[in-house]
């Protein structure tokens, strides 16, 4: 019997997590609470969260609707939330997906991550069903991360690492947030830790933006970036001067 997940939503035709075009589908459920969370609705994990419920053979069956549009390179793309949350329910997926012939891309911030059982033997049961992984790396310094997320980021750069290990290949996301990730030394810093690893195909320099903060009214939290701008284009491209080679 196909086990069951707690989705927030899904959506047809993403063109920009993961190569070609991909069926997203979003995970309920996140620990991490970033002051910029377009998404703090798929914070909540459970029956009282927002979303629904699916089995892997009723988002595959639906992903597969629209297989004749991905291309040679499209296919699933799992986000969140943050997916490594149900893990056991990703694996199952992962896995049916890869029977069907179907490419899996897994987007996180790894937060969960451990090399302590029985986390880490699941883990590495995800990786050989993974073709690619989008590295969430929200902030280099382990403090700002704190501030910024309420965790360190010591789990997700160790996630960083046994992914190189394995060549598990990865394309690396970094949020560009004025005054906060915008810092040209730790910028240098994140790309010289980016340069240690040996599996990095892509790196992602994404701009800030407020899309999301109708959400945090509609939920009743307080959203503390409000005084803050999306980057300048200049910004943008210093960023991707120093992080894109």
């Amino acid at each position: 019997m196909s086990s069951t997940g707690y989705i927030h939503s899904t959506e047809s035709f993403g063109s920009v997590d993961g190569p070609g075009i991909r069926f997203l589908i979003f995970m309920q459920g996140c620990r991490m609470r970033c002051r910029y969370c377009h998404n703090p609705d798929t914070w909540k994990l459970g029956s009282d969260a927002c979303g629904t419920t699916a089995t892997v053979d009723e988002l595959l069956n639906k992903a597969e609707r629209y297989r004749s549009y991905w291309g040679p390179d499209g296919g699933i793309t799992v986000s969140g939330g943050e997916a490594l949350l149900q893990i056991d329910f990703l694996i199952e997926l992962f896995e049916e997906a890869h029977r069907r012939g179907i490419n899996t891309c897994l987007d996180t911030a790894a937060l969960p991550f451990t090399r302590e059982e029985p986390f880490f033997g699941k883990f590495e049961r995800l990786m050989q069903s993974t073709d690619l992984v989008l590295l969430d790396i929200k902030h280099i310094d382990s403090e700002k991360h704190r501030w910024l997320t309420g965790h360190g980021n010591e789990h997700i750069l160790d996630c960083a690492r046994y992914l190189s290990d394995i060549n598990k290949p990865v394309w690396i996301r970094h949020v560009l947030v004025p005054g906060i990730t915008t810092d040209e030394e730790q910028l240098t810093q994140l790309r010289h830790t980016i340069d240690t690893l040996q599996n990095v195909q892509k790196v992602e320099v994404l701009p800030y933006h407020t899309l999301g903060t109708f959400k945090w009214e509609q939920l009743g939290i307080d959203y503390t970036l409000k005084d803050v701008a999306p980057p300048t284009a200049e910004q943008i491209a210093k960023a991707r001067e120093i992080l894109i080679k």
